[in-house]
């Protein structure tokens, strides 16, 4: 294999396919890169067992042929590379190595063989369709902040994709929950996605996609089966198992009965309980909303640090009322409305609230409140 690529179209490629590779591998050759040369492309395709992603991006290749090299060595070098450098990468030597070449500076770097690097099953995805970039997007980050980290509840370690149909109109969902709060968003459904199984798509496989969407605002095609999904950006393919679990009735957690209205400024909220959460202990992070007549009084209080309020102007009329939340989950859902004003819609003390984008109901949080 020999051949010469430009650094800038080598670093972004290996911007895309390097961060599947683990830092820290028991097997070796799940820390390399395959390259693989052929015609006027170079093929780079990086896995760890459950998610594979491959990227072609254009090279002027002398001789076809393809080996293995460590994906973070050589996107390291690639990064400290000068800009619009022309990169020589030959590996027809038979010392085993991949010679780099660059301006004044070379590299020999050790290879293992391409026969070692394993290959993702190519079964048959019989669900297909294209969803704009834009909208795959907004699902995604409006809900994986929710996403659970707790290993002994898989099921809720990634965002659940899935039909669902409103009054005769058909919508496709997604839903991410840790059990202390829940984002659920939903977009008309796309083309072709009616009958798609209902699915879990990892952490990992949710956070590189959203790496992938952040240059691209074309359509992105999506495939998927019950055990696996594939998102084609561009010249990018990543493949990915899905959670073999199943996901909770969600809906059960989404109250009915929530009659006190409470409309105030999104980004003043944020930016309100950041100010007085500093005060709180960093493990409960709690802060109080003391609720009156169209005016919201928030505190936090630590033993160790003191205590801190502040006011808030506010349309609400459901008599005095007080509730406790999560400081930090709290900011998390008020950072997703992108209207000027936030709904909130409370109970009572001890039960779960809705959130909402006044203007936009295609996205709800439900949030569970905190004794304080």
């Amino acid at each position: 294999m020999k051949l010469t690529i430009e650094r800038g179209t080598l670093l972004r490629s290996l911007g895309h396919v390097q961060s599947v590779v683990e830092r820290r591998n028991t097997i070796p050759i799940l820390s390399n890169v395959l390259l693989s040369a052929e015609g006027e492309r170079l093929r780079l395709t990086t896995t760890d067992l459950d998610i594979a992603i491959v990227e072609e991006a254009p090279a002027d290749i002398m001789t076809a042929g393809a080996t293995t090299v460590s994906a973070h060595m050589l996107y390291d070098i690639a990064r400290k590379l000068p800009d619009g450098a022309q990169v020589m990468l030959d590996a027809a030597s038979d010392d085993g190595r991949l010679a780099l070449a660059a301006g004044r500076a070379s590299f020999a770097l050790s290879c293992l063989p391409r026969e070692d690097f394993p290959a993702m099953s190519d079964d048959e995805l019989p669900h297909r369709f294209q969803i704009q970039a834009g909208d795959l997007k907004r699902l995604i980050e409006k809900t994986r902040f929710a996403i659970s980290t707790e290993e002994t509840r898989y099921y809720l370690n990634g965002i659940f994709l899935h039909a669902k149909e409103l009054d005769g109109v058909a919508v496709m969902r997604a839903v991410a929950t840790d059990g202390h709060r829940l984002a659920r968003v939903e977009l008309p459904m796309p083309e072709g996605a009616r009958g798609m199984a209902d699915v879990i798509i990892p952490r990992k496989a949710v956070l590189e996609v959203v790496k992938l969407l952040e240059d691209n605002d074309g359509n992105v095609d999506v495939s998927l089966s019950e055990t696996r999904i594939r998102f084609a950006i561009e010249s990018t393919v990543l493949t990915s198992k899905l959670i073999d679990g199943t996901f909770p009735d969600y809906e059960r957690v989404i109250p009915e009965g929530n009659d006190k209205l409470l409309e105030v400024d999104g980004r003043e909220l944020v930016t309100a309980v950041d100010r007085v959460a500093t005060i709180s202990s960093e493990k409960s992070r709690a802060v109080k909303f003391a609720l009156g007549a169209d005016k919201l009084t928030l505190s936090a209080n630590s033993p160790e640090a003191g205590s801190a309020t502040e006011e808030m102007p506010v349309s609400f009329a459901g008599g005095d009322m007080e509730i406790g939340f999560n400081a930090r989950y709290l900011m998390d859902i008020a950072e997703q409305i992108d209207g000027d004003n936030a709904s909130f819609r409370l109970a009572d003390s001890g039960s779960p609230t809705i959130i909402q984008d006044a203007e936009d109901a295609s996205a709800l949080y439900v949030l569970m409140p905190m004794r304080v």
